[in-house]
């Protein structure tokens, strides 16, 4: 049953949307300032269910923080410190691969591994850590390292972002995580973010990892000093270098968490904010499988309504999350296996444990088995 809008100005996105015809820029305006959450949520859904039905999509994981020292001094981040702080801590090799094994008792299918710019630590280092996580734990899928790690790795080792991207992926990197691309009109980023890489640079960053044959997954960082307008076109590039590589797996849309930031004086996001950040994405990015509500900065209950607004993933158990709880989140920071379950179920979707690539995984106890 077609709905009726409360805003007008939805139908002609409905038309589109039933029709599965791409949204254009200023379709993307109006879903972002439609009043009708409701409408704009139904069509999400619509779309949500025509790729991927009842399925939401979770898997085990575990996040590795090697260290939160670094040279940016980003107004958005409570995460990184400088290397005199004396809360500021790096890992040796062996820190970093005991610590990989401390909540293994589920069968971890991934290692999801970023952290700060470190002004000492070498590529050949990020190399010997990857080959060690490989001959330790054979069976996990290597996630590592953001776009703006890559682009300073190879200014640090004078090397061509192919150069350092073929390095890593042959000491182990099996994909990458979309992180720091926060917004990329070089505007906001100039504000938020001036010591990273620029927009285009991650882009650029991204399509050549997919050349490589590295999947990465893409995000946004929303609810700043950021306009719809630069939402929108943030999206639009992402979709455009997607048909280019069809390289991204999922998009994860992030809210801003202002606590301990140089921006603290900036509103929290509110659910009605992060929900419909999920659909809009859902509707606009018709080129990327899947749609990420990250529970870790949603809480677990938004995630859940999220899955009836576009969303497919719930992410993982994660074990230990540091970037997002040194900024202020009150969630917890993991989530079992079963508790993952039980939030999608009582969703009324059905979960379907994943790997890293969207392969379902089939579990006996702690042994996995990755249907291929």
């Amino acid at each position: 049953m077609t709905p009726v809008f409360q805003d007008s100005r939805l139908e002609p996105i409905r038309q589109k949307v039933e029709a599965g015809k791409r949204l254009d820029y200023a379709d993307g305006v109006a879903l972002y300032r439609s009043p009708d959450l409701l409408g704009v949520g139904w069509m999400a859904n619509l779309v949500r269910e025509r790729l991927h039905g009842d399925h939401t999509y979770f898997n085990v994981n575990r996040h590795l923080n090697p260290t939160d020292v670094c040279v940016a001094s980003c107004k958005l981040c409570a995460f990184g410190k400088r290397a005199r702080d004396p809360k500021a801590y790096t890992m040796s090799l062996e820190e970093v691969w005991e610590k990989a094994g401390h909540g293994y008792s589920e069968a971890v299918t991934e290692f999801h591994i970023v952290g700060g710019l470190h002004p000492e630590l070498t590529l050949d280092w990020y190399c010997q850590m990857l080959r060690g996580l490989k001959e330790r734990y054979p069976q996990v899928h290597l996630k590592a390292f953001t776009m703006v790690e890559i682009g300073y790795f190879a200014t640090r080792s004078k090397l061509t972002h192919r150069e350092v991207l073929i390095r890593l992926r042959d000491a182990g990197m099996d994909s990458m995580p979309g992180g720091g691309a926060e917004i990329f009109h070089e505007r906001v980023r100039r504000i938020i973010c001036d010591h990273k890489i620029t927009g285009d640079q991650w882009l650029e960053v991204a399509r050549t990892a997919h050349e490589l044959g590295l999947h990465s997954n893409c995000t946004m960082l929303y609810g700043h000093i950021e306009t719809e307008e630069d939402r929108v076109d943030h999206l639009v590039k992402l979709r455009r270098l997607q048909d280019d590589t069809q390289g991204f797996q999922t998009f994860i849309p992030l809210a801003f968490h202002p606590d301990n930031t140089d921006l603290h004086h900036i509103p929290s996001t509110t659910g009605f904010d992060d929900i419909r950040e999920i659909a809009v994405s859902r509707l606009m990015l018709d080129n990327i499988p899947h749609i990420k509500a990250y529970w870790v900065m949603m809480t677990p209950k938004i995630a859940q309504i999220a899955q009836r607004f576009g969303s497919d993933d719930i992410d993982g158990t994660l074990v230990e999350e540091r970037i997002y709880h040194d900024a202020g989140a009150t969630t917890s920071q993991n989530l079992r296996r079963g508790d993952l379950m039980r939030l999608i179920r009582e969703a009324g979707r059905e979960p379907v444990e994943r790997d890293t690539l969207y392969r379902p995984v089939e579990r006996t106890e702690n042994v996995f088995t990755v249907l291929v």
